[in-house]
């Protein structure tokens, strides 16, 4: 190699010491540390001419006779290890370490060490998220799981024991005659009956409508906008859809509750006049924007927990979707989701 070249390795190598991410210390057999890179001295605190403390496992492993208390330097070179390392400030960091012989003098027999630190805190850190979010996507998936279970119950089971019972109500009155008490009590008990089938079914309904199963995303909610368009007519709500497939299962029920919450808060919350409920696809995303001209709230102050909002999100995360709202005091809120991978491959 000549001057040249190896000039410019060099300055490529002191570039990789000294902006490399991970910590590179060189320490002798006696754990002094000779050199270290900035990444070392920020990770840990140490300094050039202190001694590299004992991390947690080589505190507490049992040693052969005669062998050395650093498990690295005992076995030379090990590919990686993982354990905690003392700080300057007395805390310890989950580190993953590796370590090399790379120099043995051969006057004096002494050698020196590569030892090269990584830090475990962001990856535990991105772990935890991860598995945050495998629990939300499970809790979701439970929620929905048992509300199927109890809208089936209610409308199979306790739906037909009503009707039962008014089809027996029925029989019972063709037998009263000429009673005017009772026909007005058995009215009574029949307009009550009607109350409570209506209401079991309405619950069924909030619980999971049959009809998500059945027939799709778009049916339910055109059924719902209807719903509450009934409930709300002051309020015009439009749908547009250019959905004729069905969507993965997980991603109907989930875009209806978040319409559904949606549609929960405009009516609660935003005094709106008119509401905006798009839904299209392409090959590889759904896309949903729900736009009203309500009064709107400042995203900085609001309470996501008040409407709702963290739970749309969630929702929209665990579907690996995008979930953006926009909001402003006097100007209504738009809410925009993207859905990826919106059916089975």
């Amino acid at each position: 190699m000549n001057e040249q070249a190896q000039l410019k390795e060099n300055k490529y190598l002191k570039q990789v010491f000294e902006y490399i991410q991970d910590g590179i210390i060189i320490m002798n057999h006696e754990r002094e540390i000779l050199m270290m890179n900035p990444s070392a001295r920020r990770l840990t605190g140490w300094e050039v001419g202190q001694h590299v403390p004992f991390c947690s496992y080589c505190e507490r492993r049992t040693r052969k006779p005669n062998e050395p208390k650093c498990y690295l330097i005992a076995n030379n070179e090990v590919p990686y290890f993982l354990s905690k390392m003392p700080t300057y400030q007395g805390s310890k960091i989950d580190v993953e370490m590796s370590t090399a012989l790379i120099y043995t003098d051969p006057k004096n027999n002494q050698q020196e060490f590569l030892l090269v630190l990584r830090d475990q805190t962001l990856q535990r850190k991105e772990e935890e998220a991860r598995v945050s979010k495998l629990i939300i996507k499970k809790l979701i998936e439970a929620k929905e799981s048992e509300h199927k279970r109890l809208a089936q119950e209610l409308h199979d089971g306790v739906g037909q024991s009503l009707y039962t019972i008014s089809v027996a109500l029925q029989a019972i009155e063709s037998y009263v005659t000429n009673n005017e008490t009772l026909d007005l009590y058995i009215a009574e008990v029949r307009k009550e009956l009607k109350k409570v089938m209506e209401d079991v079914s309405a619950y069924s309904y909030q619980l999971r409508p049959h009809s998500i199963d059945q027939l799709g995303l778009v049916p339910t909610l055109k059924t719902l906008v209807e719903s509450v368009q009934n409930l709300h007519p002051e309020m015009a709500i439009s749908f547009y859809t250019d959905f004729k497939e069905r969507c993965h299962p997980s991603v109907e029920i989930n875009l209806y509750r978040v319409v559904q919450e949606a549609l929960h808060n405009i009516t609660k919350y935003a005094r709106a006049s008119k509401v905006e409920i798009c839904l299209k696809k392409d090959d590889h995303y759904v896309n949903l924007t729900i736009v009203d001209n309500g009064v709107g709230f400042n995203q900085g102050n609001i309470r996501s927990e008040g409407l709702g909002l963290k739970h749309m999100e969630e929702r929209v995360t665990q579907l690996g979707g995008d979930f953006l709202i926009r909001s402003s005091v006097g100007n209504g809120t738009q809410i925009k989701i993207k859905i990826p991978k919106w059916k089975e491959e």
